[in-house]
């Protein structure tokens, strides 16, 4: 049963707390599938990851690239996984997968970030972790500190 995590931005960028998240995958070494509510979307991802830091980029893919088995990290707006990662990063309005889904993938951390001053957002986050919390899946709910930070505020 995949452990499902809800990150309430108040604080940073959606781009910047998914490089901050990616980093983590990374370091491990682990593989992620991040999915956004739009290709328009996965086009602005993929820009921002090959071009947020000067001296540096994240290795990832998409579709469009090739390869996906290969992809440390894949972007796409459907649920799959291609590269065999363990965790899924769900934003933008991407809709989150049933119980049965993410076992069927084999994600072991699925981690749903959405923004705190959109009201559209946070109604869509709660409903989800009514959901969630209904399948008796395991949920954790962080929210920013002052820092960026993330701090545990709920655990089901």
């Amino acid at each position: 049963m995949a452990e499902i995590r809800f990150y309430h931005l108040t604080r940073s960028r959606l781009e910047d707390a998914l490089i901050r998240l990616l980093r983590r995958i990374l370091d491990r070494p682990d593989r992620a599938v991040v999915i956004a509510g739009s290709m328009e979307r996965v086009e602005a991802l993929n820009a921002h990851l090959w071009t947020f830091d000067p001296a540096s980029f994240l290795p990832h893919g998409s579709a469009r690239d090739g390869n996906a088995s290969e992809q440390p990290v894949y972007l796409t707006t459907s649920l799959e996984n291609p590269n065999r990662a363990k965790f899924l990063l769900l934003c933008d309005g991407a809709p989150a997968p049933t119980c049965d889904d993410l076992a069927a993938q084999g994600f072991d951390l699925v981690c749903i970030l959405f923004n705190g001053q959109d009201e559209e957002a946070l109604t869509a986050a709660r409903a989800t972790w009514r959901d969630y919390k209904s399948a008796q899946q395991q949920l954790v709910y962080y929210q920013q500190d002052e820092d960026g930070g993330w701090i545990e505020k709920a655990r089901q």
